[in-house]
């Protein structure tokens, strides 16, 4: 069990998840004005399961970005003030991410463990360490696990192949994508990678094509499931799908709403996160999944992720928005529709902003553009005003 909750709970355990629920909307509504006032009527103690639960509203992740605009700098929803925590994010969109202090405070320790990652292990974290929080969300968990953490994010692959022949690392944290390249690259510089025991891959997903050619090179791939605002939801351990993490309470809902919906069928994934520095009651991601029999621990467990509950899509480990899709149209100054069409080739993702417009001229504008608003390189296609599909995508993930 992690420390992630400032003293936490086992997520198997559903007694002492709901007891720690009650006593966290209770601190919330009597301390913080923004849960006092979306809880009002909620009595904490009528909170003793998920039917239960399901009276509470849902807190939509679409909705963070106008009540941080309201209230700066998290829109009134962390517990702890800005200066007392560890570090302040900024994801696409933007949207706002807190860290505090406290070991393993993202809750990514069981599935590095999960994965077979041990006390001086070596791992090189490719994730992001620029404003947005993945890079320090799987340092911290390696760190606590007594872990050696090489800092190297994404790209520079020639530096990184020297760090891998100089350090041996044996374990690779980061997207799936990367890492195909990575080894690809290694193998055409005939540089030794297999110091490489296991891989931990999030942010991307992974086809069973791609897992099997990793695996094929005599890896370990376990994959595991988290959010910028929500840290580690869920990882592979061996069993069925994924285990849900400790402290979280999962749910499936009918997408849209706070319904919630029998074991079983798929929906969006809707999660009450125990920690006290940023309690997220009841939130909403976007993600879709579906509920899975319990293993040998009892321990709640998901298919994974199974798309989003709307045209919002990762890209590389980052999610592209229709928002964001909005403010690059306003910049350019165009009237005609724009189209983000995403698709992958050779097991890497890729995307083609087709905008409608008479001038050809414009794609190296709406390139720079394109990488300023979503941090993301893409073509861009211009198309004869009027041909784009009138079907009301925005992005339209063809993968």
């Amino acid at each position: 069990m992690t420390d992630q909750l400032n003293g936490g709970t086992d997520a198997a355990d559903d007694h002492a998840l709901f007891d720690a629920l009650r006593k966290q909307v209770a601190r919330a509504i009597g301390g913080q004005p923004f849960w006092a006032e979306r809880l009002a009527g909620i009595n904490p103690e009528m909170l003793q399961n998920r039917d239960a639960l399901g009276s509470v509203p849902v807190l939509r992740k679409s909705d963070l970005a106008a009540l941080q605009a309201q209230t700066p700098p998290f829109g009134g929803l962390t517990a702890t003030p800005a200066g007392d925590l560890a570090r302040l994010f900024m994801s696409p969109g933007p949207i706002f991410d807190p860290e505090g202090h406290g070991r393993d405070w993202w809750g990514g320790a069981l599935a590095l463990a999960a994965a077979g990652v041990e006390k001086g292990d070596i791992a090189l974290n490719t994730f992001s360490y620029h404003l947005t929080p993945a890079g320090a969300m799987f340092e911290t968990a390696a760190h606590a696990l007594g872990c050696a953490v090489i800092p190297a994010g994404p790209g520079n692959t020639a530096d990184q192949l020297v760090a891998i022949g100089q350090f041996r690392p044996t374990v690779y944290v980061g997207t799936p994508d990367f890492l195909k390249i990575l080894l690809d690259k290694a193998a055409e510089a005939e540089i030794d990678t297999n110091s490489f025991r296991c891989a931990i891959v999030s942010g991307a997903a992974l086809p069973p094509s791609l897992r099997a050619d990793l695996q094929g090179r005599g890896l370990k791939v376990v994959q595991c499931y988290g959010t910028a605002d929500l840290g580690i939801v869920a990882y592979e351990d061996g069993g069925e799908g994924m285990a849900v993490n400790d402290g979280v309470i999962l749910e499936i809902v009918r997408p849209g709403t706070g319904e919630p919906l029998p074991d079983g069928d798929v929906g969006e994934i809707v999660v009450t996160r125990l920690n006290r520095d940023y309690p997220l009651i009841r939130f909403a991601t976007g993600d879709m999944s579906r509920t899975l029999p319990a293993g040998a621990d009892k321990r709640r467990r998901i298919a994974g992720w199974m798309g989003r509950a709307d045209q919002a899509t990762k890209v590389k480990g980052m999610f592209v928005r229709p928002e964001q899709i909005a403010v690059l149209r306003k910049r350019l100054g165009v009237d005609g529709a724009l189209r983000l069409v995403v698709t992958r080739h050779a097991e890497q993702d890729s995307m083609v902003l087709k905008i409608e417009h008479h001038d050809a001229q414009l794609a190296g504008e709406a390139s720079d553009k394109l990488m300023e608003i979503t941090k993301l390189k893409g073509q861009v296609e211009i198309v004869p005003p009027g041909s784009l599909p009138k079907d009301g995508k925005v992005i339209s993930d063809e993968r």
